[in-house]
């Protein structure tokens, strides 16, 4: 399958990458070189999770954020790359946005 990132999942990549640079230096840096080939590995699994407020959902290993993706045909789109530290009804207002 094809992993398409759609526009607000890249957007939350670049507020990651900007909570973690804040936090430290290059951080934001080694939260990008991480997380991408996560998001790239739902090319084999996609499909496979379970699914939270319409979407799938797939848990970071090394981060506490979250993959939210739908399939269709043979393309992953993901929506939203969000911590998994915020509010659940935070999430869920942001996912029905998408």
């Amino acid at each position: 399958m094809i992993v398409r990132l759609e526009e607000w999942a890249s957007e939350d990549l670049i507020d990651g990458f900007a909570f973690y640079q804040k936090c430290e230096p290059g951080a934001g840096y080694y939260f990008l070189d991480r997380i991408q080939p996560e998001i790239m590995e739902l090319a084999v699994t996609g499909g496979v999770h379970r699914k939270r407020h319409g979407y799938h959902f797939c848990a970071s290993k090394r981060f506490p954020h979250g993959f939210y993706y739908k399939v269709q045909d043979d393309i992953v789109k993901v929506y939203a790359v969000l911590d998994c530290r915020l509010d659940p009804r935070t999430i869920r207002n942001i996912l029905r946005t998408r």
